[in-house]
């Protein structure tokens, strides 16, 4: 059984659920540590007393915010838990959203939510099933480690998702960011063939299907490199000029519905 990371109340309405939080995702990479060009002697990050010189150790540490003219007001870890400490224990329900509104620009990171105990199982369940028969999603918030948190939770399965999300004002401009943005295309011709190519290579959606080829190129670096072998590096992919956009379509068009082709050959045969 996984650890749970936070455990509280999911509360809508008059309804309170105990649940509990759990990681629905794991990185993986290769992992690097740092030395000094031409030695064996590793770098390592220390927390300074930057007027003594001396280390500090975690406990020690308290937080400051900059108030201006070099001077800080100092807050401690349990003061900002007494200032919301009911908050810190309630996943609190806002309103239901359908779920295809919900931008995913938005989201964070994404946690399993799991019951607390088994006496309260089938509550769980039951919101679980009525947001999967609805097709909507609950927005809530709730804190963790000393930020509030605005959530998007869905059913997926047997289980429920919760992703946490950006509030809108921590969401950038495009505009403001890059500045004018091409308009929509008006050349027609180019455009019904760009339309073709998406559909073309218009699939359902596998997710394992995919993986994570920088990272195995890591490890055959690394491995190459222990063995003395040479490294060849891959090429960048060159812009398509304006005047070959057209030609680059229709070549991706053909080899798109050449490879799909038998796959959906396949879907065909097998409904029948």
């Amino acid at each position: 059984m996984a650890r749970s990371i936070w455990s509280g109340f999911l509360s809508f309405g008059l309804v309170s659920i105990p649940v509990r939080l759990y990681s629905a995702t794991q990185e993986h990479e290769v992992d690097f540590h740092q030395f000094e060009r031409g030695t064996s002697d590793r770098i390592r990050y220390r927390r300074v007393n930057e007027r003594t010189g001396d280390e500090v150790g975690y406990d020690d540490i308290v937080k400051g915010h900059d108030v201006g003219g070099g001077e800080y007001v100092i807050v401690e870890r349990d003061e900002l838990e007494e200032i919301a400490p009911g908050r810190s224990r309630s996943l609190e329900i806002e309103q239901f959203v359908e779920l295809a509104e919900t931008d995913p620009v938005h989201f964070q990171k994404s946690y399993y939510l799991g019951p607390a105990d088994d006496d309260t199982a089938p509550s769980y369940a039951l919101l679980r099933t009525a947001l999967e028969k609805t097709d909507r999603a609950a927005v809530a918030t709730f804190v963790m480690r000393g930020k509030e948190y605005l959530a998007c939770v869905r059913a997926s399965g047997p289980v429920l998702v919760l992703e946490t999300m950006y509030f809108a004002d921590e969401i950038r401009d495009p505009v403001k960011e890059l500045g004018d943005l091409p308009r929509a295309s008006s050349k027609g011709k180019q455009l019904g063939m760009a339309v073709d190519l998406v559909e073309a290579m218009t699939e359902p959606w596998k997710p394992e299907r995919f993986r994570d080829t920088y990272t195995e190129r890591v490890e055959e670096l690394v491995e190459a490199k222990r063995e003395g072998k040479e490294v060849v590096a891959e090429s960048a992919p060159a812009a398509t000029g304006a005047t070959d956009l057209l030609t680059a379509l229709q070549e991706s068009v053909a080899a798109a519905r050449k490879k799909t082709a038998p796959r959906k050959t396949a879907r065909k045969k097998s409904a029948a």
